[in-house]
């Protein structure tokens, strides 16, 4: 492969696998990852820090204005083999992931003005190219010119396997209807919401990997990429 750098943007259903298609693809490629659910855990982080939430309840105004004194950003840790998220030049990778940062990322993450920084520091960290980035609207709203745009789906029934199967696993005792019934539900809410809902790109390739393994998904995903950089 060149060394032609582009924006990947991957949208589509939940439980369709995009998160890991984005990071496998960064991986493969040498591209960075951009972990937006790490970004909003980087201004949970801060506001903590700074005791500007209490008792799971974020001082709005406060958080507003630390915005400009926040900077994201995300490298790939060869040695560690997996992205890493910065706060200001700092590794705050381990730190975001803590279960007080999870506790208190929901309510952070509904305020407009965060979610507006996001994108905009989201847009900035695609300046040099060479990133992937999974989501809802990414090829619709944040990377509308992304030189490849992917939207992956697959039948609510399989996504409801895969989930059922997930969670099984893990020793929870679920019920398969409950859980397709929740899939197709999230389905409707993601495409009908006021704010950024579900929508496929019109230049967005469809992947259906309903009957796909991960290991073909990417190498397609890597055949189209090297479709764009190459010329083909």
């Amino acid at each position: 492969m060149n060394d032609k750098k582009i924006i990947i943007a991957i949208d589509g259903h939940s439980s369709c696998g995009k998160s890991t298609m984005a990071k496998s693809l960064a991986q493969r490629l040498g591209y960075v990852y951009i972990d937006t659910g790490a970004m909003y855990r980087v201004v949970t982080l801060v506001a903590l820090r700074n005791g500007w939430i209490e008792n799971k309840i974020p001082d709005t105004q406060k958080v507003i204005d630390g915005l400009k004194d926040i900077k994201i950003t995300f490298q790939w840790d060869e040695k560690a083999g997996k992205n890493t998220t910065f706060l200001n030049g700092e590794n705050v990778e381990d730190e975001i992931r803590q279960l007080e940062v999870s506790e208190n990322v929901s309510p952070i993450s509904t305020i407009a003005e965060v979610r507006h920084e996001m994108v905009r520091q989201q847009r900035e960290n695609g300046i040099n190219k060479g990133i992937v980035m999974d989501g809802r609207d990414i090829g619709t709203v944040v990377f509308p010119d992304a030189e490849l745009k992917i939207f992956m789906t697959a039948s609510p029934e399989i996504r409801a396997q895969r989930r059922y199967l997930e969670l099984t696993e893990k020793g929870d005792n679920v019920n398969f209807e409950e859980i397709l019934a929740n899939v197709e539900g999230r389905d409707k809410i993601d495409s009908t919401r006021a704010v950024s809902p579900l929508k496929r790109a019109d230049d967005a390739l469809i992947l259906d990997n309903s009957e796909l393994t991960r290991e073909q998904q990417l190498d397609w995903a890597v055949k189209k990429v090297k479709e764009i950089t190459e010329g083909k």
